[in-house]
């Protein structure tokens, strides 16, 4: 059964007396340990597509299942405990917390998922380890460099140690060293299992994934395997 199951998906918006086709029916399914890089144009619907896959929006119409589970059945707050146990997400923007430390911004997910403090300092602690940033926990965003947010943003995504990372430009506000650094971290959790799906506009970031899909006037116009950047294969290569 694939991790991600999507079936004739239409979305539509109406804005004054026109109405915007986002989605024109897409089907698509991403499997298990897959690293996946959606493409295209502003307005291609690519973004529309990663938020009902994210369950942040619902579809106008056709299906929708993440590991099995139909997503357009269930309840706002089913829905809400579904995205926070199985999906891991990763902005352009960071999304920290300005006047709380790293640790704190990593414990977030936990605190709506009903963990004890002491077993959510553990975790957390645990994340920054994975992502580099352990010796950093007391830091405030604005004590850290762009990747350093980043970084913590992604130890975020990862503390409730979901089946799947979805990432929204997660390099755009990045220099380019920085941008490779943090596509190495992703490449690095995908090698260890984990599902990855991002959005991006730079080919440079999509030719880490081992799949690419390219969007255009809410459609798929491409879909198709890939080598992946040599760091990726390497990293899948180690035992």
């Amino acid at each position: 059964m694939p991790m991600l199951h999507a079936q004739a998906l239409t979305k539509s918006y109406t804005m004054g007396d026109q109405t915007v086709h986002a989605l024109r029916g897409v089907s698509l399914s991403i499997e298990s340990g897959e690293f996946v890089a959606i493409m295209g144009a502003s307005g291609s619907g690519k973004s529309t597509l990663m938020n009902i896959l994210g369950c942040l929006d619902q579809p106008t119409g056709g299906t929708y299942a993440l590991d099995g589970q139909a997503v357009e059945s269930l309840r706002p707050d089913a829905l809400a405990a579904l995205r926070n146990r199985s999906i891991g997400f990763v902005f352009q923007q960071f999304n920290l917390l300005p006047r709380t430390s790293a640790l704190e911004n990593v414990e977030l997910p936990m605190v709506y998922a009903g963990v004890r403090a002491a077993e959510r300092r553990a975790r957390a602690l645990a994340a920054l380890e994975r992502v580099g940033l352990a010796a950093r926990a007391a830091h405030t965003p604005a004590e850290l460099s762009g990747g350093q947010q980043q970084r913590v943003a992604i130890a975020r995504a990862l503390v409730n140690a979901p089946r799947l990372i979805l990432a929204d430009e997660p390099t755009g506000a990045l220099d380019s060293q920085t941008s490779d650094d943090i596509m190495r971290l992703l490449a690095t959790l995908n090698a260890q299992g984990m599902t990855v799906v991002l959005v991006t506009h730079e080919h440079d970031v999509a030719a880490w994934a081992r799949r690419r899909i390219v969007f255009r006037d809410g459609l798929i116009q491409e879909d198709r395997a890939q080598p992946g950047r040599p760091e990726a294969t390497a990293l899948e290569a180690r035992p």
